[in-house]
């Protein structure tokens, strides 16, 4: 596999694709990454492209899972996407490195797998959001809960204190 080092050696290469196969071509050079797209219309609104509506739903997809959240470190506030994030929040002790890209890295999907992937990731999305919601709740009701019980416990050996104190002293007089 090549590299895009200044020292690589390249060439310009123009490409007319179908519109019908376009898709599977560039999905297949980019699975390759040994090319680099230029934009040869680059005064051309994006809302008068041809694939906008296809571009922005892959960008919402993307954002779904992948969108960065700031999380502030001890040292440094840093970005972390949406998965990793909550993957840290539930493990104890959370991740040290970023999680690895997987391996080997799946191929692009279909046009028409877009659309089921789309309401999946939504649907799993809205899920995650879910049970992290319940999570916080939940740790926070244990909070509070083993704070009551720490005042109950507090509460009962002060009682069982002065009820054993008053008892000695009925008996003593």
């Amino acid at each position: 596999m090549g590299s895009l080092f200044r020292s690589e050696e390249v060439c310009l290469v123009q490409l007319f694709l179908q519109s019908d196969s376009a898709y599977n071509c560039v999905s297949e050079l980019g699975e390759l990454g040994l090319v680099e797209f230029r934009d040869l219309n680059p005064n051309v609104n994006a809302f008068q492209r041809k694939f906008v509506s296809e571009v922005r739903r892959c960008e919402e997809l993307e954002k779904t899972f992948c969108k960065n959240r700031l999380i502030q470190h001890p040292k440094q506030l840093q970005a972390q996407p949406f998965l990793e994030q909550e993957i840290n929040r539930s493990l104890k002790p959370p991740l040290q490195r970023p999680l690895a890209p997987p391996s080997p890295v799946p191929s692009a999907p279909q046009p028409r797998e877009l659309i089921t992937i789309e309401e999946e990731s939504e649907r799993l999305a809205r899920e995650l959001r879910e049970v992290s919601r319940n999570r916080d709740s939940l740790r926070a009701q244990l909070t509070q809960l083993c704070q009551y019980k720490g005042v109950l416990t507090q509460t009962h050996s002060l009682t069982a204190t002065q009820v054993f104190t008053h008892a000695i002293s009925r008996h003593c007089c």
